[in-house]
């Protein structure tokens, strides 16, 4: 039970500011289920990629994932593969290295969104907030698609998208493409993710179903909640947190908001921090349904599908950090957060199939809304006050809507034209994001030792009287509006041309375009009184909760005002990125059991990051990217495939942009650096495939990345407390090199005899990557996170050497990537039951500070995300007329911790964030008529 967890450290002192109410959720009624997987058209010349026909009833293995891209025909397989040898899978006829999730992968590991279903792909990894590692590349080495178009990302902090928003309800299949060719837009590091959603069904259908979810460390336990507004359990804000003008406008003016105006901001439902001591079970519910019309020889199809889920997370922290180059602890917090994450999400669809044409256009509708509370308590070591208490209220409000129409044109046998045009929109909005801060008196030199109980109210600490921090630490009482919009125009078409000189050769063309504009603004004020010229209220209001502290009454008599805080860098910046490309490509067989694909592709970007009152940074490159891959066709059921490409890497807006940002997830603060330059990568590979049966293989590979100024985190101090920050910059070169090996085998267990075995088999699915990276850090010149200019460099810039340590390794990246999933299925019906085991090793997920700081260079602090062991059951049956499924979850089995620390020279261990993950289990049913 979640009420003898270590919670007490917290309660006792929260007497005085946290009310005793215990706040009820309403969870959203069930919504429907997930569509039948419904078979998808082939999409010849698809840009950049499309996977099709992966919605095919999940219990059934044998259908197979029909792939397609620029300049490369489904149609034209039989062509490109020599005379009479079978291919048995998808996975081996496409001329460049793929993996392929079909929906009855999908739908095997169980997962809720795509996310944790690729997390199972051979080399990807998924970090903090569901994005997407491959081959430990960085998040900004990876790309995101839609049905072969570009996505905004709804993160300030990246350009990438969190694919953890995308549910597999609406998802049909996801493609990962992990070596380049010239039809994928040139930024192409790690590989390319297309995910295709669910199109032309092939029958009309309707479908629903609903789960429900219990997590060991938060289901029916203590929380931390607050009001919020009345529609908060439907993850929309219903007006309570509408920002004034006086707020949008307050830095344009004096930076002062009166008192008056103070009064009039709501206060106590966004403030006030509440004990929730039974927090509800986590529900999902989706409904699907498709229609599909026979007009003479043609097809009109439509489908559609929305999805709603309602969870809570409450985690239990211990948070550490130290300046010192020994590792001594300066603050040391124990927190404990709750999230309620509300996600909603939409899918419409209209397909038209005329001939050997076909027309389609899809909407997409995501909304992704995380309320959470955050209480802390520390013995602040570099205060002499002692005992330090800090609490939260966030709302982090994300939004993503895409409309896109594609066109697939067969004009002759031998000619096909695609054309596509997509528009997209991402919204994130943070209104009164609220931090309140009190120390304990009376003051020690020591602090107050914090003790951790079994159950909440007995033993933790107590307060001998609280007043709240002054500016000298930190702003006593702060909070802050932020608000991103980005809007993203795309547009391609392919052109592709088959000739017969003896042997096929497939000749393809095509123009790509795109155009994004991002709007920033992060606005912070920190609470003071005018009167007598203070910093914080006098006695007695100092000793009260946020929510009287705020009274009307509260504020008149201290005359509390609003100070707009100048920030590190700039409060708000505007960014675009314009790319204009055209590429050819010529594919063909040139000798018997050998074919190539050889192209070029020439890119020509403008990027621009405006920050307000500041200078304007501006990228303008342009460059000739060209691709190599030869397939070697030596056996029947065998081939090895070779190469080689050169692709880049430009800045995200958020690295760019200087200004000071707080991830939520992480607690860190990031900041940009405007001096950043584009990266260059050279990636070769090769690859062994034996394909000894349908959707079964071993694969052995190998590849080398060498990164010509990649753009690398470090870490500094700043500010008047001295926090750790993340900054950004260009390093003079680093290497990624390392091996994959895959293998996937079924085995027929009808020689055991029965009615039960005759048509089953056992499933093994196993991969394993190993890569290592480092980074060079010579005396070259790079940009400085600091601004300083040190040594012979130019302005803003200081030797690489005094940023980084020579020889460590990428962020990010795990020497170690394991995936396993042993499984029993029916080959006749929908029967399974699968295990599946997942370990990554460590990886750095944030720089320690650089010599920069003055204290030497720290350890990077690292992740041990160790092993984790899931289980999942599907079991289909019929009932009044419909096809029914069972489905029956238990996940992180072995209780794996997330932490991450840093590990000084005498052992000593610093505890950046580390927290116990509960077991979840799950049961849901869903219907298919």
């Amino acid at each position: 039970m979640l009420q003898r967890r270590a919670f007490a450290t917290l309660l006792l002192v929260t007497t005085t500011l946290v009310a005793p109410a215990a706040l009820a959720q309403s969870a959203p009624p069930p919504a429907p289920s997930t569509p039948p997987p419904a078979a998808q058209p082939s999409m010849p010349n698809a840009a950049p990629s499309d996977v099709t026909g992966a919605a095919q009833q999940a219990g059934d293995p044998q259908q197979e994932v029909e792939v397609s891209s620029p300049g490369y025909n489904a149609d034209d397989v039989q062509d490109i593969v020599v005379v009479g040898r079978n291919i048995p899978n998808a996975v081996r006829a496409t001329p460049q290295v793929i993996s392929v999730l079909s929906g009855a992968d999908i739908a095997r590991t169980g997962e809720g969104d795509i996310a944790g279903a690729l997390s199972r792909v051979t080399g990807l990894s998924v970090v903090g907030g569901g994005f997407v590692y491959v081959r430990g590349l960085g998040d900004r080495y990876s790309s995101s698609m839609l049905n072969g178009s570009p996505l905004p990302s709804p993160e300030p902090l990246r350009r990438s998208v969190p694919l953890d928003i995308f549910p597999t309800s609406i998802v049909g299949s996801a493609l990962v493409q992990k070596t380049y060719s010239v039809n994928y837009p040139g930024e192409f590091g790690g590989g390319v993710i297309n995910l295709t959603t669910k199109a032309i069904p092939t029958e009309s259908f309707i479908s629903v179903g609903g789960s429900v979810a219990a997590d060991t460390r938060t289901t029916g336990g203590l929380g931390y909640t607050y009001y919020g507004g009345d529609h908060d359990w439907l993850g929309f804000d219903d007006g309570t947190r509408k920002v004034p003008g006086f707020i949008k406008n307050a830095a344009d003016g004096s930076g002062i908001i009166p008192s008056d105006q103070v009064a009039t901001l709501s206060n106590a439902s966004t403030t006030l921090l509440q004990r929730n001591k039974n927090l509800p079970a986590n529900f999902s519910g989706e409904a699907s349904g498709g229609l599909v019309f026979d007009i003479g020889g043609d097809r009109l199809g439509f489908i559609a599908s929305a999805s709603a889920s309602n969870t809570f997370r409450t985690r239990a922290t211990t948070q550490q950090d130290s300046v010192s180059p020994d590792g001594t602890l300066r603050n040391d917090f124990r927190t404990v957060l709750t999230d309620n994450r509300i996600v909603a999400n939409g899918l419409l669809g209209i397909g038209y199939e005329f001939g050997p044409n076909t027309i389609r256009a899809t909407g997409v509708y995501i909304h992704d809304t995380l309320k959470q509370g955050r209480l802390s308590g520390a013995t602040v070591y570099n205060n002499s006050s002692g005992l330090r208490l800090q609490q939260n209220t966030n709302w982090f409000e994300r939004q993503l809507v895409e409309g896109q129409a594609v066109g697939e044109f067969k004009l002759t046998d031998d000619l096909h034209l695609d054309v596509r045009g997509a528009y997209a929109n991402s919204k994130r909005n943070a209104p009164y994001e609220r931090q309140f801060d009190y120390l304990c008196s009376p003051t020690t030199t020591t602090g107050l030792p914090i003790t951790v109980t079994e159950r909440p109210g007995v033993g933790g600490f107590q307060c001998g009287g609280a007043y709240q921090v002054t500016q000298r630490f930190s702003p006593f009482a702060s909070i802050i509006f932020s608000r991103l919009s980005e809007n993203l125009y795309s547009g391609q078409g392919d052109l592709s041309y088959k000739l017969d000189i003896g042997r096929p050769v497939t000749l393809s063309a095509g123009y790509y375009y795109s155009d994004t504009d991002r709007t920033s603004t992060r606005l912070q004020f920190n609470y003071q009184t005018a009167r007598g010229g203070g910093t914080a209220p006098g006695y007695p209001y100092n000793l009260l909760r946020p929510d009287y502290l705020l009274s009307v009454d509260s504020i008149a008599a201290n005359q509390i005002q609003l100070q707009f805080s100048t920030p590190l860098g700039a409060y708000a910046y505007d960014a675009g990125l314009t790319i204009h490309a055209g590429y050819g490509q010529a594919e063909a067989e040139i000798t018997d059991g050998v074919r190539a694909t050889a192209g070029v592709r020439y890119e020509t970007a403008k990027e621009d990051v405006t920050p307000i009152g500041a200078t304007t940074t501006r990228l303008k490159n342009d460059y000739f990217l060209p691709a190599l891959t030869v397939t070697w066709n030596f056996a029947s059921d065998m081939q090895l495939r070779a190469s080689g490409s050169k692709t880049i890497s430009r800045p995200q807006f958020r690295e760019l942009a200087p200004q000071q940002f707080r991830d939520p997830e992480s607690d860190r603060l990031f900041f940009g650096n405007p001096n950043l330059s584009d990266s260059e990568l050279y990636n070769f590979e090769a690859r062994y495939e034996y394909f000894f049966g349908r959707d079964q293989r071993f694969t052995l590979g190998g590849f080398y990345k060498h990164i010509k100024n990649p753009v690398e985190q470090v870490g500094f101090y700043t500010g008047a407390d001295d926090r750790l920050q993340t900054g950004f910059t260009n390093l003079p070169k680093a290497k990624l090199y390392g091996g994959e090996i895959e293998l996937q085998k079924y085995f027929p267990l009808d020689t055991l005899g029965g009615d039960f075995f005759a048509t089953r088999r056992a499933l093994f699915i196993a991969n394993y990557t190993y890569s290592k990276s480092s980074i060079t850090a010579d005396d070259s010149c790079a940009p400085n996170v600091l601004s300083q200019t040190l040594g012979s460099c130019q302005a803003g810039f200081g030797p690489a050497s005094l940023q980084f340590r020579d020889g460590a390794s990428l962020t990010g990246q795990s020497d170690h990537l394991v995936n396993v999933q042993v499984g029993l299925e029916d080959t006749a019906s929908l029967s399974q039951i699968t295990m599946l085991f997942n370990y990554a090793s460590d990886r750095v997920t944030n720089r320690g500070p650089s010599n920069l700081s003055g204290v030497g260079f720290q350890p990077d602090i690292v992740e041990k995300p160790g092993i984790r062991l899931d289980l999942v059951a599907r079991q289909g049956f019929k009932l009044g007329g419909g096809q029914w499924e069972l489905k029956l979850e238990a996940r992180n089995l072995t209780g794996t911790r997330f932490e991450e620390g840093q590990t000084f020279g005498d052992g000593q261990r610093v505890l950046a964030n580390s927290y116990r993950l509960g077991r979840i289990f799950s049961a849901g049913i869903s219907t298919t008529f």
